[in-house]
């Protein structure tokens, strides 16, 4: 059977897919998508140009029966793969670009071999609008905020705590001098994708621990409301012994090769010493990793990155476990709080009625 439905019903109803389908040509899909969207093209990257070239300057009918052709085409090999996964009747959302030919097309097909497909309303551009809206309004109000310095173990807390938000790893980026080791970025579009859907994920009354970060991480810019409330939120400062610090900074960066470290130090040079800056690359030359690290987290990371003047809990972290447990019962305190809190504004209505 073949629905189609609005952007606001495909979100409302996420979790009963099988397997979202996105429709369009991979270069497509590679700069932003739906999160957990799987690609099974209707048109290849050529295939998209050339029907695209055809319809523009020569004609419609001709670019339809090509387009039609490689589609089918296309949907055969898919069918293939998809079947593996995916028995019949395996609840299935599509779209493309603007809800046109080549989910139309896709959907048709699969609805009729028996799978039970819903094609998304003006594709993945009611998706973007859906997401920028969101971003700009969305419920969520209560942040955990982890502050410190570099290397005091904000991720590796995240990463063990549920409800958390990872900006670092949505944006693919320490959010530092030396943060691109990580690799190339997502566009812009796929962060807030990301973001979006990580949220949408979370109830809004919940607590939500996060990382503290600048407005930008690498090039990718934070959404002003989801900046804002995390700058605003509840905020505990991280600290750790500087031993364990160097060890994380070892292993985080232990990908870093010669021209990475000279390229990253030269961005830095004009905000550490120079006496430090020179013994950076001399302990490197010597491969004195450690030394290295210390030296930039004393002489450049701790100086150059301020901490928040407002600090509402300190918490020094010498075992991951031991913090993760103080955080959880952090959560259940201020949970707390607030649950009280909107019984004492309910009482209040009730008494001025």
């Amino acid at each position: 059977m073949l629905n189609d439905i609005k952007i606001s019903d495909f979100f409302k109803n996420l979790s009963k897919y099988d397997l979202i389908i996105d429709s369009r040509s991979p270069k497509e899909f590679s700069h932003s998508k739906i999160p957990n969207a799987v690609n099974f093209f209707a048109l290849s990257d050529e295939e998209h140009h050339e029907i695209g070239t055809i319809y523009k300057n020569e004609s419609s009918s001709k670019a339809k029966v090509l387009g039609a052709s490689y589609i089918c085409k296309n949907v055969s090999s898919h069918l293939q793969e998809i079947y593996k996964n995916y028995p019949l009747g395996s609840e299935i959302a599509i779209y493309c670009a603007r809800g046109g030919l080549r989910s139309a097309s896709m959907a048709i097909i699969l609805s009729h071999t028996g799978y039970l497909v819903e094609r998304i309303e003006q594709g993945y551009k009611a998706y973007r609008r859906y997401v920028l809206e969101y971003l700009e309004r969305f419920e969520h109000k209560n942040f955990i905020v982890l502050c410190g310095n570099t290397g005091c173990g904000k991720s590796e807390l995240l990463a063990n705590l549920d409800t958390s938000i990872k900006t670092e790893t949505l944006a693919n980026h320490f959010g530092s001098t030396f943060g691109s080791i990580k690799g190339v970025q997502p566009s812009q579009k796929e962060f807030q994708n990301l973001l979006a859907y990580a949220l949408f994920n979370i109830d809004p009354k919940e607590w939500i621990y996060v990382e503290a970060e600048s407005k930008k991480i690498g090039s990718i810019i934070q959404p002003e409301l989801f900046f804002n409330r995390t700058h605003n939120g509840f905020k505990v400062l991280i600290s750790a012994p500087l031993e364990l610090r160097i060890q994380r900074i070892m292993r985080d960066y232990q990908a870093v090769d010669a021209a990475f470290f000279y390229a990253s130090m030269n961005h830095i040079k004009p905000y550490i010493q120079r006496k430090f800056f020179d013994a950076a690359l001399e302990s490197f030359d010597k491969n004195e990793l450690e030394k290295v690290a210390e030296i930039l987290l004393l002489e450049y990371y701790d100086k150059v990155y301020r901490q928040p003047n407002e600090v509402h809990r300190h918490l020094h972290v010498k075992d991951i476990s031991s913090a993760v447990n103080e955080l959880k019962e952090l959560k259940k305190e201020l949970s707390k709080e607030s649950n009280n809190f909107r019984v004492i504004i309910i009482i209040y209505n009730l008494s001025t009625l």
